[in-house]
């Protein structure tokens, strides 16, 4: 909260915060301090069923930049960052900018979401301003260091040509900002103006490719550059506004570096083997050998498109997660007011079967979706097959990997309610062990499998992996629900 050693000395003439801490619990000792226990006061069912709504579109609107593209793509044949009739050499080329720029900034975000948050849910928005753009900083010396890492080995072993190495870069760096910028809008709840600059790029590339002929890569790069600049814009006004609500008096010091990188780490490396988890399995297919590869990895669209398709049946299953978590979580605040020490395993108890009911019905929310998306694609095939000449889902790969990917993002919806709740209760640490067998056996199973029979079979590597991460998951829940007294001190 920003109590450090120079602030208790100026407010109170003490050496540091520990000796505060002796002064404090001294004073407490003068007096009992007695919290009676009592039920919270019940909220009506519009109320409840109001706060239900609000945090089910908050967790929508998580997805709708995704939806945005997907159906930009379908309908224009182009989004921000990419389009349908581009060379395959081009394609791969920002694919691997496109995967490079999440694994970078997948660090940065989940330290920006949870330092950011921690302090603007307090009210404090320049403390929040100045840990998010340090950490936008850090962002940007690590891209800068990325490009001369990338610089040097593509001149060592010469694995891109020049001018597609120059497109792979100018990809990266600006998708990069992009994705900053994202994480920005998250923390300060403008979710809906992200999605609303998409559309803004999506409409500048429009303009310059459709109506000026200007080439593709160009009105790519111009928007995503232009999109980039007006979310960091209007992230620092969002943050200078909020400001001036704050309450005026001691702008106190940021944690030291070293107190910031103990805190936020475990949070870095869960963003970082996230995006990894989610792209492994395309590594492994782009990379099988073929007839045909002039590259170390070979974009295959047919196996993106199945991808891309059932990536929508997260949409819905991610609203219902939000509901779940604020929904426990505002419980778990109400219980411990209900609860005395004597009655921990009661409150276990009820936890575990509060989360197993929640559980169930994530578990419908994600099936539905799933049936919705495969449905709807049906559908519309004929209706598209007359707008465009072809089907959506063309030839059997992209079917295949489709229908793998859809069990397999059904099951990763459950993972990931998993991984939130467990983050709510400040354990990273234990998604991580989650996650890391699970990008093993991603990886092992996608590459021998595309390998042995062909590269769609990589898609196998996803499903394999999202089945381990729930499970393990669900283990990790299990164990702290059973221990929910200790977790919840710990979490302190």
């Amino acid at each position: 909260m920003g109590w450090n050693d120079k602030r208790v000395y100026e407010a109170f003439r003490l050496e540091g915060v520990f000796e505060l801490a002796e002064e404090i619990w001294e004073l407490l000792q003068q007096k009992i301090v007695f919290t009676s226990f009592s039920k919270p006061q019940e909220k009506s069912k519009w109320v409840l069923l109001y706060e239900m709504l609000r945090s089910f579109l908050r967790g929508l609107l998580f997805a709708l930049p995704m939806a945005i593209s997907v159906f930009s793509m379908l309908s224009l044949k182009f989004s921000l960052w990419s389009y349908e009739n581009l060379s395959v050499d081009l394609a791969t080329c920002i694919a691997i900018a496109t995967i490079l720029s999440f694994l970078l900034v997948g660090g940065f975000t989940q330290a920006i979401a949870r330092r950011g948050f921690f302090y603007l849910q307090q009210g404090y928005y320049n403390m929040g301003r100045r840990i998010t753009f340090y950490f936008i900083r850090l962002g940007y010396i690590l891209c800068a260091l990325t490009i001369v890492v990338v610089c040097l080995i593509n001149i060592i072993f010469n694995l891109l040509p020049y001018h597609l190495f120059l497109i792979f870069l100018l990809y990266f760096v600006f998708l990069t900002l992009i994705w900053l910028s994202v994480t920005v809008m998250y923390i300060l709840r403008k979710e809906f103006i992200f999605s609303g600059l998409i559309l803004l790029g999506i409409f500048i590339v429009f303009v310059l490719f459709v109506l000026l002929k200007i080439d593709i890569l160009f009105s790519q790069l111009i928007a995503i550059a232009f999109v980039a600049l007006l979310g960091m814009v209007l992230s620092l006004y969002f943050f200078k506004r909020e400001e001036k609500r704050e309450e005026k008096g001691i702008v106190p010091k940021l944690p030291r570096l070293a107190v910031i990188t103990y805190l936020v780490m475990p949070y870095f490396i869960y963003g970082f083997l996230y995006f990894f988890f989610l792209y492994v399995d395309r590594v492994m297919a782009w990379s099988a050998n073929s007839e045909f590869m002039p590259f170390f990895i070979w974009f295959r669209g047919d196996y993106e498109l199945g991808l891309d398709f059932a990536l929508l049946a997260l949409m819905l299953p991610l609203g219902v997660s939000e509901v779940v978590v604020n929904k426990m979580m505002q419980d778990l605040e109400d219980s411990q007011k209900g609860y005395s020490g004597f009655e921990i395993e009661r409150l276990c108890r009820h936890f575990l079967k509060l989360y197993h009911k929640w559980f169930l019905v994530t578990a419908v929310a994600s099936v539905v979706s799933c049936l919705l998306v495969f449905i709807t694609l049906l559908l519309a095939n004929d209706s598209y097959y007359a707008f465009a000449g072809k089907d959506l889902l063309f030839g059997h790969t992209t079917y295949f990997v489709f229908i793998c990917a859809l069990i397999a993002y059904l099951i990763l919806a459950m993972a990931l309610m998993n991984a939130v709740i467990l983050f709510s209760l400040s354990q990273p640490k234990l998604v991580n062990r989650a996650i890391l067998p699970a990008i093993v056996v991603n990886a092992v199973v996608g590459f021998l499998l595309s390998r042995w029979f062909e590269y769609s079979y990589g898609v196998f590597g996803l499903l394999a992996g999202t089945i381990v991460f729930a499970i393990l998951s669900y283990r990790q829940i299990n164990h702290v629900l059973r221990h929910l007294d200790e977790y919840l001190f710990a979490a302190l």
